[in-house]
């Protein structure tokens, strides 16, 4: 097999496939060549996801007549001269490749003019020039990038779907307006503006505009220097968490950069006051020198090596949980010491009967008149309590009536281990299922309602038994698609994110069959209609969590409906209230008509059960 050299216009291509992977990619480019020019307005328009046509039009610095043609090779760039460039690069692009890998697989057309001098237009397409002409003089440079791999169709397959796509181009148009508060940023999807900022250098401002004024309002100010980094942007409260790590912007030198160790950082701040799971809305932009960082490890640039990378990630989670800790939110994470489990284990129930269990180590005494070599070494298991034996001596154990308790333990079996995690409903070993026996309701304490069945008695968790009760009612509706819902004299108007506006406004239809009707009111906003009528006063506020959970798993339709419903449930079933005997004994039998009288829709105990064994036990009785 003999060796040759590979044509330019094939080694063009090739090297396209590394840094043009998607429409976005296109856009990424062209955007950051503009910001590079000194920009201070950007516009992008683009047409079929991209496919069709994308344009990016600044006010920077434009090209000269006589540079064109340089632009468009490979490695041909203004902002790296020699090596100790490399190292020490402070704009977005450097590496020469962008436009010539466009002009490789597209269509490409350049405006561009130098001030006060006469304009310039020309046409690439196959990486080659095909014209090129004089053009009236415009403000800085147009590049328009038309039918996208027209000559690679092989690449169009791996593209996802036109949303995607579409959703990909305002994603990386977020976070490069993010990064740049002072640039006016306008972009156009087949003739509808899905983003316009102000350039008036304030990030809150911009987040309002990309995420929505509710998000920005509630946004916490985050500022932190060190000799080498200085850090400063906007995190979430812990209340406004999402179900993914997208919504959290890392921008070093202004450059939106892709880095799990920073990441974690960022979480690691708020420690214990995010719900498993969620994850913040965080814009955080790093300012270090160049010599720090090297960006010339991905054709992308997104991917970045960092000396002192612990001590950014230090400064990060510090900065963070100061400014989390000082807020109010500070309550949140003595609310998790109390939140209930949602499942209750075998283990935690089991009685510590076994001996050595309780690992309560005596210090061995010392006495001072004693060499060491005569101190010995006393039996192990004299260092544990047993409890086959009353330790008057235990001055240690915390409750005065250990004695006490020990007697009462000996006395009872223990659970039945199981192999596998289980529900504890019941004793011994036996589990009951679905079908409760016909109880007699007694009474009710002031927490707990009471019942019996020959000789066992029940004891009922009532607000677990409500629960259980609406959750039924709840997932049916969904399941039948017959919610009943609340419409609203007059609309209410909520505003979303961009990329949250793009996905409802696909999604309205489905939206509609769980009960929220909205209708597009433009400017990233929906007019909200009507709403599930079990869904609570503050009807803004869980109307917005329904969606977010729409998103999450609207692949699933069962994890879906379980999710709305447990969450519906919580809200519509927050707290005890007292009831009458008879409001008791109805809710008992209502109960037994239930698909799980044991356990409400996360998991939580409904009922209790001492049968007559377990109360002669108690009571001592042979």
């Amino acid at each position: 097999m003999s060796i040759q050299e590979l044509p330019q216009e094939l080694t063009n291509q090739i090297a396209a496939g590394e840094v043009i992977e998607r429409p976005a990619s296109i856009v990424k480019e062209l955007v950051e060549n503009s910001l590079d020019a000194g920009s201070k307005k950007v516009r992008i328009e683009f047409e079929n996801a991209g496919l069709k046509k994308i344009s990016v039009q600044d006010d920077g610095v434009g090209i000269a007549k006589d540079e064109i043609d340089l632009a468009f090779k490979r490695h041909a760039t203004s902002k790296i001269k020699t090596e100790r460039d490399l190292f020490n690069i402070s704009t977005l692009g450097f590496r020469g490749e962008a436009l010539a890998s466009m002009a490789a697989v597209a269509k490409v057309e350049i405006e561009t003019s130098l001030k006060d001098q006469p304009g310039v237009k020309a046409l690439f397409q196959g990486g080659k020039k095909i014209n090129q002409e004089t053009f009236p003089p415009i403000s800085g440079t147009k590049i328009s990038v038309k039918d996208l791999f027209y000559n690679t169709p092989a690449r169009l397959k791996y593209l996802k779907s036109e949303k995607t796509e579409v959703l990909k181009i305002v994603d990386i148009v977020n976070r490069l307006a993010l990064g740049h508060p002072e640039i006016s940023f306008t972009l156009v999807n087949n003739g509808k503006v899905l983003l316009a900022t102000f350039g008036k250098n304030n990030l809150r401002q911009d987040v309002a505009k990309i995420y929505s004024r509710n998000i920005a309002e509630k946004m916490y100010e985050v500022k932190a220097q060190s000799p080498d980094f200085e850090i400063r942007g906007l995190v979430s409260d812990p209340d406004h968490t999402r179900s993914n790590r997208s919504f959290i912007t890392l921008l070093l030198n202004g450059r939106y950069i892709r880095n799990y160790q920073l990441t974690q950082a960022i979480l690691e701040g708020y420690k214990n006051k995010l719900q498993a799971g969620r994850f913040p809305i965080a814009i955080i932009d790093i300012k270090l020198d160049p010599l720090l960082v090297d960006v010339n490890v991905h054709p992308t640039k997104q991917e970045v090596r960092l000396s002192k990378e612990q001590e950014l990630e230090h400064l990060i989670t510090k900065a963070i949980a100061k400014k989390i800790t000082g807020s109010k939110q500070e309550s949140l994470g003595v609310e998790k010491l109390y939140r209930k489990s949602t499942r209750t284990n075998v283990d935690q129930l089991k009685m510590n009967i076994g001996r050595d269990i309780v690992n309560t180590v005596r210090p061995t005494p010392v006495k001072l008149d004693v060499a060491s070599e005569e101190l010995q070494v006393s039996d192990q298991h004299s260092k544990f309590v047993t409890l086959n034996q009353i330790r008057n001596d235990d001055k240690y154990v915390v409750t005065s009536s250990w004695d006490e308790n020990v007697m009462i333990q000996q006395t009872l079996l223990p659970f039945k281990q199981e192999e596998k995690e289980a529900i504890v409903v019941t004793d011994e070993e036996e589990v009951l299922k679905q079908n409760l026996p016909e109880l007699k309701f007694i009474g009710q304490t002031k927490s707990y309602l009471l019942a019996s069945q020959e000789d066992d008695l029940y004891l009922i968790e009532p607000l677990n038994a409500l629960r259980r009760l609406s959750y039924d009612e709840i997932y049916q509706q969904f399941k039948d698609k017959k919610i009943n819902q609340q419409s609203l004299l007059k609309p209410a108007v909520l505003e979303f994110s961009n990329l949250d506006y793009l996905k409802i406004k696909e999604n309205l239809a489905s939206l509609k069959e769980l009960g929220i009707e909205l209708e597009d009111f433009g400017q990233n906003s929906f007019l909200l209609a009507a709403y599930p009528v079990w869904i609570g006063d503050d009807f803004e506020k869980n109307v917005r969590t329904m969606i977010n959970i729409y998103f999450d798993y609207s692949e699933n339709t069962t994890k879906l409906f379980t999710e709305l419903t447990s969450m519906i449930t919580k809200e519509k079933v927050k707290r005890r209230k007292k009831l009458t005997d008879s409001e008791a004994k109805g809710l008992v039998d209502r109960l037994a008509k239930s698909t799980d009288p044991y356990h409400d829709g996360d998991g939580e105990v409904i009922i209790v059960k001492l049968t007559k064994n377990d109360l002669n036990k108690m009571f001592k009785s042979r």
